[in-house]
């Protein structure tokens, strides 16, 4: 079939973007599912940090390329070996196409599955090639098993989690990456108990997650820290208890915490902010690494520090999530009440502006915009 897309086909490593046009939407062929694929049209997908790393070539992908690994549509068709899902169902896309066999899906981390990671990073989906083409016969790249900037896809079915059809589209697509990131980095990776205090460095879409997932969790003191005074607002408005300045953070969480803080969320793929969460953890204390920092910077700290003070520091893929057990927990928490992803989304934006939407991620001024396809209709 004919269908449009956000193709990156040359990285641009320091923008603006839209000035030069880093994502080209364009017409796309796209071959129909195969056997345990499934066509989905993409009703919103969510502009994520690690999108704007494979634009500026910090995450080195193979180009041609349709971005977007955050997303939620339809089942539109199913190929031969799918039964379990049917036109019209909502899904969620998940950006990790485990296996389901190796050992690390079967105990528990389907985030680490090697067959994932190797399809992943040579831009395929898990059954081998590719489905899109340009209108030329190019072959174009997958994008973490989605590719949700386009009007349609065909991903594995191991990519999918339905849905109920009473979560609005630009909610359930926060549920793929943002909140299994982030929340999960809190109550998988970390563990926080109920008075534990948290402190999260970053309030993106993943570090509002996070911060979700402490209040549920029961943490106290939550303090959040952001440079964007809009979104320290935000993040008081959502269940922190104390909303600092990266400049006035280390002064703050010594008179909150005493020897600092239970838990540290390191949100921002930053290896400054990444010290800073650790120079902030106390002694037998969690820090949590879940932004993705360039491949080629290097944290350095005490080595004595990690025996001596029992500190312990955890890198959170996907938030150590299980999507099958955590996608729908997180649903019964949003459609309770106690879990507003909503109020993650900053803006909402058709396919057509995409390079916009990146100027304002790059910016670091957005949350959370959504990409949404049919507002180009």
């Amino acid at each position: 079939m004919r269908t449009r897309a956000a193709v990156l086909t040359e990285r641009v490593p320091n923008g603006p973007y839209t000035a030069a046009k880093a994502l080209e939407v364009i017409e796309v062929d796209l071959e129909g599912p195969g056997p345990g694929e499934v066509l989905v049209q993409i009703e919103a997908a969510g502009l994520c940090h690690s999108d704007l790393s494979v634009v500026n070539g910090d995450r080195p992908r193979p180009l041609p390329m349709v971005l977007g690994h955050e997303a939620a549509g339809r089942v539109v068709e199913v190929g031969t070996a799918v039964d379990d899902l049917v036109p019209g169902q909502r899904v969620v896309c998940v950006f990790v196409p485990r296996c389901g066999t190796c050992e690390m899906c079967t105990t528990g981390r389907p985030a680490l599955c090697p067959a994932a990671a190797r399809s992943n990073q040579a831009g395929e989906l898990p059954g081998g090639g590719l489905r899109w083409r340009a209108l030329d016969g190019t072959p174009i790249h997958h994008h973490l098993g989605v590719s949700g900037f386009a009007e349609h896809v065909v991903v594995d079915r191991r990519s999918l989690i339905p849905v109920p059809d009473d979560i609005p589209p630009q909610t359930a697509a926060l549920f793929g990456c943002a909140v299994m990131t982030g929340a999960g980095a809190v109550l998988n990776t970390a563990g926080v108990r109920p008075g534990e205090s948290v402190v999260i460095y970053g309030l993106g879409g993943v570090g509002l997650a996070a911060l979700l997932g402490a209040v549920v969790a029961g943490a106290w003191p939550i303090i959040a820290v952001d440079p964007v005074a809009e979104k320290r607002e935000l993040a008081l408005e959502l269940g922190a208890a104390h909303a600092v300045h990266p400049d006035d953070a280390p002064d703050e969480i010594r008179r909150l915490t005493g020897s600092g803080a239970d838990h540290t969320i390191e949100a921002v793929g930053s290896v400054h902010a990444l010290k800073a969460a650790w120079d902030a953890t106390r002694p037998g204390g969690n820090t949590v690494v879940v932004g993705l920092a360039h491949p080629d910077h290097q944290l350095e700290i005490p080595a004595a520090l990690i025996v001596g003070q029992g500190r312990r520091l955890l890198g959170a893929y996907l938030g150590d999530s299980v999507p099958e057990r955590d996608i729908p927990r997180f649903v019964s928490l949003w459609r309770a009440g106690r879990f507003p992803v909503e109020r993650l989304q900053s803006a909402s934006v058709p396919l057509s502006r995409i390079n916009e939407a990146l100027d304002e991620l790059a910016a670091g001024t957005a949350i959370r915009q959504m990409i949404l396809p049919g507002l180009d209709a």
